[in-house]
């Protein structure tokens, strides 16, 4: 049976995704040009066009598909949680195995942040939107939820630093054990 419009364009959409992936992961950003993308993909520059404006769009779509893909783990391993506490742990231990897949670390920590520099970037990171709510939960009640925007910043770096130190052999039942400390840091009596 023929494949439908719908399912032909979604096809190239996906290859022209993969390819350009593949690419920025070995190359970087700045060091690929669309004419490789193609090829890499075997679609035409026509095709490439139709389903993104330039290399700029392309690049955000990979983005936003590893870090769509990130944040689904974090809701998929963290939904059955008993607690807020609970919730962030597991979305920690599932952050850090999202990040493990091969090249995204590169993609989501290193050629995106240098790429938003430049441009300003675009979209808002989800695993970070699932971070703030997680920890408005942990902080309920406490004096540190009207720190909420600023934690959620420092922690969300936390995380991306970890991340890859992690990538670049550090021990990750450490970094684990770390943001489990600063977590309980967060939701600790204060000192009178």
């Amino acid at each position: 049976m023929p494949r439908s419009n719908r399912e032909r364009t979604d096809a190239t959409r996906t290859v022209l995704l993969d390819a350009a992936r593949k690419l920025f992961i070995e190359k970087g950003y700045a060091e690929t040009a669309t004419p490789e993308i193609v090829a890499a993909a075997d679609v035409t520059r026509g095709a490439l066009y139709h389903h993104f404006p330039d290399k700029k769009a392309l690049f955000w779509a990979v983005i936003e598909r590893e870090a769509n893909n990130v944040a689904a783990d974090i809701d998929a391993h963290s939904a059955e949680a008993s607690s807020a506490r609970e919730a962030l742990l597991q979305g920690a231990s599932a952050y850090f195995d999202a990040m493990a897949v091969p090249g995204r670390t590169r993609l989501l920590l290193k050629e995106a942040p240098a790429q938003h520099a430049i441009d300003n970037g675009e979209g808002e990171d989800p695993a970070e939107q699932g971070l703030k709510i997680g920890l408005s939960h942990l902080l309920a009640g406490s004096e540190n939820l009207k720190l909420l925007d600023p934690l959620t910043s420092l922690i969300s770096s936390a995380f991306e630093k970890a991340a890859i130190a992690i990538d670049c052999g550090g021990k990750r039942a450490d970094y684990e054990a770390a943001i489990a400390a600063l977590l309980d840091g967060l939701i600790a009596q204060p000192r009178r």
